[in-house]
């Protein structure tokens, strides 16, 4: 069996297609479709159905789909210890997050991880939108969801907290609300995620309760939201950890606590591909977001700042 047509079946595979197969591997459409037709030919059976948009594998395909992701993942490990043996860390990770939580919480974490490890190669896409992680510029993604999909191996990272807030000017002038459907009357100031009709899901007591409110001002930028509930422009619907150390210093009042508050989802994740080699530096970054995860929410219970 050729093992270059069996790293092309897995490339095809990972890929969801031939065009996007034969971008990753540098060759024509056509070449990429040759090898596969040789290798379902060297095998005597088909290994993948295709379809206008996408391939999927066959049963046979499966099965030597997953001895040949081993194949492509050993000669990878093999590649990387040759390249970096008595070296320090190098190599280029992609991160993919949201742009408030990567902006307010994970940048400090990140110039650490810089600090420590100066060869790798970090770029960083502050982005809302769910991506696929068949990109190949995305090593590791950190997304708000209910549900992580069940294709991809996901790291629980914390649950997701909103907030009604807002500052204690606008509070005592125009008073905060006190039922959730207030929420659709008052001047909201919350996230905007392009395609995605905002609705806000809340939980009290077991019951669960909707409202689509119409928001007054809406970004995708944390610290500009943030900006605008401190100049009392309205009340705010923004996840904890953009405006908890004003509402800890009293500078924000809150309202609806007895409220859990779901706008884009109940959960962070760091998500990752299965099968995907992971680099040395991949598995680094992992680590090092999850430790830091770790670290504080222990110092959240011990009070610490």
């Amino acid at each position: 069996m050729d093992l270059s047509a069996l790293s092309v079946l897995v490339e095809i595979l990972d890929a969801g297609n031939l065009s996007l197969a034969a971008r990753k591997l540098k060759m024509s459409r056509a070449n990429v479709s040759y090898h596969l037709a040789q290798l379902e030919k060297a095998v005597g059976v088909q290994l993948v159905r295709r379809t206008t948009r996408r391939v999927e594998p066959t049963e046979v395909g499966l099965r030597l789909y997953a001895h040949g992701r081993s194949i492509v993942n050993e000669m990878l490990a093999a590649q990387e210890t040759i390249a970096t043996l008595g070296k320090s860390l190098q190599g280029r990770v992609g991160l993919s997050m949201p742009a408030g939580y990567g902006q307010v919480v994970v940048t400090r974490w990140l110039i650490e991880f810089k600090r420590l490890y100066p060869g790798i190669l970090l770029e960083v896409m502050f982005e809302n939108h769910v991506d696929d992680l068949v990109r190949e510029d995305v090593d590791v993604a950190i997304r708000i969801m209910t549900e992580p999909p069940p294709a991809l191996v996901a790291r629980l990272l914390a649950p997701m907290r909103y907030v009604v807030c807002a500052s204690r000017d606008y509070a005592a002038a125009h008073g905060m609300p006190r039922q959730l459907s207030e929420l659709s009357a008052v001047p909201l100031i919350t996230a905007d995620f392009i395609g995605r009709q905002l609705r806000v899901a809340a939980y009290r007591n077991g019951q669960r309760e909707e409202v689509v409110p119409r928001p007054t001002l809406l970004s995708e930028h944390m610290l500009f939201l943030r900006d605008a509930v401190v100049a009392g422009l309205g009340v705010g619907l923004v996840p904890d950890y953009v405006v908890q150390d004003l509402v800890d210093q009293g500078s924000l009042v809150t309202a609806l606590d007895d409220y859990r508050l779901s706008v884009f989802g109940t959960q962070m994740f760091l998500l990752y591909m299965p099968n995907r080699y992971q680099t040395s530096s991949v598995r680094t970054l992992i680590d090092f977001i999850l430790a830091k995860v770790s670290q504080a929410r222990v110092e959240r219970l011990s009070g610490r700042p």
